[in-house]
């Protein structure tokens, strides 16, 4: 299936909630839906949609719709669902449990192979069925292991030791929750950098600017 090399991470960021609303659809039993039906869902123009699918190849048909599991499976495939990637997380606090408790890695294409804190009141407990191991032995497990993929619940002072060592062991993918720039230092590094107050900070503009759209 032909798909444009030259795709915008505007498009790649709405591919998971694509994804997202496709298992809905198919956990509620419906097997084909108009992009018209899937844009009143979700708050999309149905030409967008369209836009945005065409990107990766010609899913649906005119007049026909969308067959919704192999537009779920076609959208898995594209965000890598089907190879899950090794993965640590650095810091096992409120946060980094709670991360590791909820977060359904193995439908997110990660599979979590090492949890690491500093703090001799964390080390030794189990989460998700993994003991959480003193960050001094990261090295051997990323030497075994061979991660490519770290999870930063950690602070930000913290973060650059850990990040060398990542790097060193073939970490390309970060999800950083530590408000260090990783790729000041590793421009080649992957980062999704996650900054709940900046989320919080958009909400507050938008409720106090009611009548701004998103673009």
């Amino acid at each position: 299936m032909a798909r444009n090399e030259h795709i915008s991470m505007s498009v790649v960021r709405r591919l998971p909630r694509y994804y997202r609303f496709l298992y809905d659809l198919k956990e509620n039993g419906i097997t084909r839906i108009s992009s018209r039906e899937l844009s009143q869902r979700m708050g999309l123009t149905a030409s967008q949609i369209r836009q945005d699918l065409n990107c990766f190849g010609g899913f649906g048909q005119q007049g026909y719709g969308y067959m919704v599991e192999q537009l779920y499976e076609e959208i898995g495939r594209i965000l890598g669902m089907d190879r899950l990637s090794p993965a640590v997380m650095l810091g096992a606090g409120n946060m980094g449990r709670a991360i590791a408790n909820h977060m359904d890695f193995e439908h997110r294409g990660i599979r979590l192979v090492g949890l690491f804190d500093d703090s001799p009141a964390v080390t030794g407990q189990v989460i998700r069925g993994m003991t959480v191991q003193p960050t001094e032995e990261l090295d051997a497990v990323c030497a075994k292991e061979h991660p490519t993929v770290a999870i930063l619940c950690i602070p930000k002072e913290a973060a650059p030791d850990i990040v060398d060592i990542l790097i060193r062991h073939g970490v390309r993918g970060f999800w950083n929750f530590s408000h260090y720039d990783i790729n000041y230092h590793y421009p080649e590094a992957v980062v999704e950098n996650v900054h709940l107050g900046d989320s919080l900070m958009t909400l507050s503009y938008q409720l106090k600017n009611p009548d701004r759209k998103e673009a």
